[in-house]
């Protein structure tokens, strides 16, 4: 990046904040739906096997996230053609509409099969949505952070993400404590989707307001053009990807239905101890991205990695002890620190990865392809471990795999922390 690209340190913030605004509300539509995974299944499918039901909701929780490979593919390319800002402006109009459609359809008990199939198509919209904003946001933060914040300037695309997913979670448990689980399960459930749709024009015009990117205005001047090593590149951010969805959708999407069908908590405990996680993992993440600009993302990033095969067991074990609602409390704040240690130097480290001209196609499609396969089926793959093996803490074995594969890959990369974008 040349002198003139940089951007000034009050350009860049107000960038930073309104992609991050408009992120917030992007994750909160998208996240909601694993959070009422419970009301949803006994909406869309047959009421009398909840086991099953629970399952293909979760099923559908995954098979939405396959678009977001192809999303990745299509928008991301649109970022690296047509400027990050008309992806980002994209992404925000698909995730309201597909939100807005959950929040409207009819159930099984009016259309039959179709409530399902319909439930799908419109997940398949969020996902396809979601394999853009992803990269295309942490492009665009990486782009507008000045050299020396970049890892604490892109960890708010993470804090943004687990924002999202704090007022998704966190509605979801007024509601249930105001108005009773009954109610939600009946009607109640509509309320946060469609909320979500009406968020959509305020991102929209939050991201109409943003200027393109310095880095990427300067290398269309000069007709930069992708490098050659990108599919490597793109490799190697796929498994840097596996352990940061892994744990992500384990430990923060699946944990409100595991506490409640696996815990016998009730609704609004499952729903407030997760609130309490993300409340803890907005407040970590950026601290943990401003340390990673000081000491390094790698030392960050395998700790992580370490912390996430070596907890999980004794924290299961914990929290399968019927020890009560404070101690799941706890638990789920230790996996927020946890993830934290990635999701704070994680995006500026991906980032760093790849070319500007290349950046929004490989950084979105590899990580969107590792969320798709890893992450979209974690719910999914936990609850059918603990049905199959008939025990509590089978999920363990799939974060631990994870994070040895994520630890491999990251202990080859270079350090980039103090090195310039190209």
């Amino acid at each position: 990046m040349t002198g003139s690209a940089k951007p000034t340190e009050a350009q860049s913030r107000k960038a930073i904040y309104a992609a991050t605004i408009g992120n917030v509300m992007e994750w909160y539509d998208f996240g909601v739906f694993g959070f009422l995974a419970g009301s949803l299944a006994l909406n869309f499918f047959p009421k009398d096997d909840p086991r099953t039901s629970l399952l293909n909701t979760f099923l559908i929780f995954g098979v939405g996230l396959v678009f977001r490979p192809l999303g990745g593919i299509v928008i991301g390319r649109m970022g690296d053609t047509q400027g990050r800002k008309p992806a980002l402006i994209l992404t925000i109009l698909l995730m309201a509409v597909g939100t807005v459609i959950i929040g409207v359809l009819p159930t099984y008990a009016a259309i039959g099969v179709w409530a399902p199939i319909l439930l799908l198509l419109a997940r398949l919209l969020q996902g396809f949505s979601t394999g853009g904003e992803w990269g295309g946001a942490t492009a665009f933060m990486a782009e507008w952070s000045v050299e020396g914040k970049r890892g604490l300037y892109t960890s708010f695309q993470q804090m943004s993400v687990a924002g999202g997913s704090l007022l998704g979670v966190g509605l979801s448990a007024l509601l249930t404590s105001t108005i009773g689980a009954d109610a939600i399960n009946e009607w109640g459930w509509r309320i946060p989707f469609l909320l979500g749709g009406l968020f959509g024009p305020i991102g929209l015009w939050l991201r109409r307001e943003v200027d393109e990117t310095p880095p990427y205005r300067e290398s269309v001047a000069v007709g930069a053009a992708a490098e050659a090593s990108t599919f490597g590149h793109a490799a190697q951010a796929f498994g840097f990807t596996v352990l940061w969805t892994v744990s992500f959708y384990v430990f923060l999407t699946y944990m409100p239905t595991y506490t409640r069908t696996q815990l016998h908590l009730t609704a609004a405990q499952s729903l407030w101890a997760s609130t309490a996680s993300l409340l803890a993992l907005v407040v970590l993440v950026p601290l943990m991205g401003a340390l990673s600009d000081r000491i390094g993302r790698k030392k960050l990033l395998l700790a992580s990695c370490a912390l996430c095969f070596v907890l999980p067991i004794p924290a299961f074990y914990v929290l399968t002890g019927g020890y009560g609602f404070a101690s799941v409390v706890l638990i789920q704040i230790a996996f927020a620190f946890a993830i934290s240690l990635f999701s704070g130097p994680g995006p500026a480290a991906i980032a760093e990865i790849f070319p500007t001209r290349g950046r929004s196609t490989w950084m979105s499609s590899s990580y969107a392809l590792a969320v798709a396969i890893f992450g979209g089926f974690a719910p999914f793959i936990s609850q059918w471990l603990i049905d199959t093996t008939g025990s509590k803490m089978a999920p363990t074995a799939y974060v631990m795999a994870a994070a040895t594969v994520s630890f491999i890959i990251i202990a080859g990369m270079r350090e980039t922390a103090h090195r310039p974008l190209r």
